[in-house]
């Protein structure tokens, strides 16, 4: 199997996408696991999840001289013009609280007809190789914004994104489930793609 790091400190992300890219032949491991110092952090400056990504993809692969694989993903609200979208994790300010974005996610939308919270979660998935080499895949997933938290699992805005697919929010279902219609699953598995092609000589260089 190939080795490859993980940017994000995210222990729920690192969960995900190692179960889906084992089946593509990797390891995933952590920052910590490959040396990376604990306080170290990417400034996540970019205007798309695209370009946050791959800047932390970049930036890890450089740090440990090993294939490093990143994922941005947020929250696109349509009443909202977007929003949170990249700034999904820092919404309510720093530090990230993810109590504080879904109660200010609530508060912003508290007059908004069910019919007008429609929403979309997307997932920039990027792996940049020593080489120089990048391979990067976007997935989306549909949903609405609940005027309450249903749920008691996952993270982020989990609790109140209702799947347009399942019927269910992401927070009241398993992770086998979620991985079925999620946004970072569906990058991922485009990523896969493009990795089966790399393994039959097609490169996806910037």
């Amino acid at each position: 199997m190939e080795t490859i790091v993980c940017a994000s400190h995210n222990p729920n992300k690192v969960k995900e996408i190692a179960k889906i890219t084992r089946e593509f032949g990797f390891d995933v491991i952590t920052r910590d696991e490959a040396g990376v110092p604990l306080m170290f952090d990417v400034i996540e400056d970019g205007k798309t999840f695209a370009d946050n990504s791959y800047k932390k993809a970049f930036t890890i692969m450089r740090i440990t001289g090993k294939p490093a694989i990143a994922d941005d993903s947020g929250l696109v609200v349509d009443c909202l013009d977007g929003a949170p979208g990249v700034w999904s994790a820092r919404f309510a300010g720093e530090p990230c609280d993810d109590e504080k974005n879904n109660d200010k996610l609530l508060d912003l939308m508290k007059d908004v007809p069910y019919d007008e919270r429609t929403a979309h979660f997307v997932s920039c998935v990027t792996l940049v190789y020593p080489d120089g080499e990048i391979v990067s895949a976007q997935g989306e997933c549909p949903g609405h914004i609940l005027f309450e938290r249903r749920g008691t699992g996952g993270f982020g805005y989990d609790p109140l994104f209702l799947s347009d697919e399942l019927g269910k929010t992401f927070a009241e279902i398993d992770m086998e489930e979620k991985n079925t219609v999620s946004h970072r699953a569906r990058a991922l598995a485009k990523l896969g793609e493009l990795l089966k092609e790399r393994e039959n000589g097609v490169m996806h260089n910037a």
